[in-house]
């Protein structure tokens, strides 16, 4: 059964965004995209985001991966839903990434699209697409303890 992977990007991360899917596609990845549709420079990165962190929630085997222009404001938005863990990545370290995800189980990664190439976008998700949580006892403590949080 193939991993499903919801999409949401503001005008910031567009482009990126639609470059990603052709990847996911392109290496097997079922993908739902919840927008933007079309280029907008308008529009508001929540009416994207928080749709993605929403299906998350609500389907557990799945991952979201969500573009703008740093992707700070994209965690901060898939974060107010109950059940979302993203992390945010705009370069640097990729170790981040994997630690994202065997740390703290991260299941939206937030990309931000004005701080990376398409190949480092593509590398990075790769990376977190492959890495699985650890189940060590000590975060799974942790991630129960954040769960609580209202």
């Amino acid at each position: 059964m193939k991993q499903k992977i919801f999409l949401g990007a503001d005008h910031a991360g567009f482009k990126l965004k639609e470059h990603i899917k052709k990847h996911l596609l392109k290496i097997n990845m079922e993908v739902e995209d919840l927008g933007a549709r079309k280029l907008d420079p308008k529009d508001d990165y929540p009416d994207f985001i928080v749709p993605v962190a929403k299906k998350v929630s609500k389907n557990p085997s799945s991952r979201g991966i969500v573009f703008g222009a740093s992707g700070q404001g994209e965690a901060i938005a898939a974060n107010k839903i109950k059940g979302i863990r993203a992390a945010l990545y705009y370069g640097g370290n990729i170790e981040i990434v994997k630690l994202s995800r065997t740390h703290n189980n991260a299941n939206i990664l937030s990309l931000g699209a004005r701080f990376l190439t398409k190949e480092e976008a593509i590398k990075a998700i790769n990376l977190w697409l492959k890495t699985d949580f650890s189940n060590e006892p000590r975060h799974i403590r942790r991630i129960k303890k954040i769960s609580k949080i209202r």
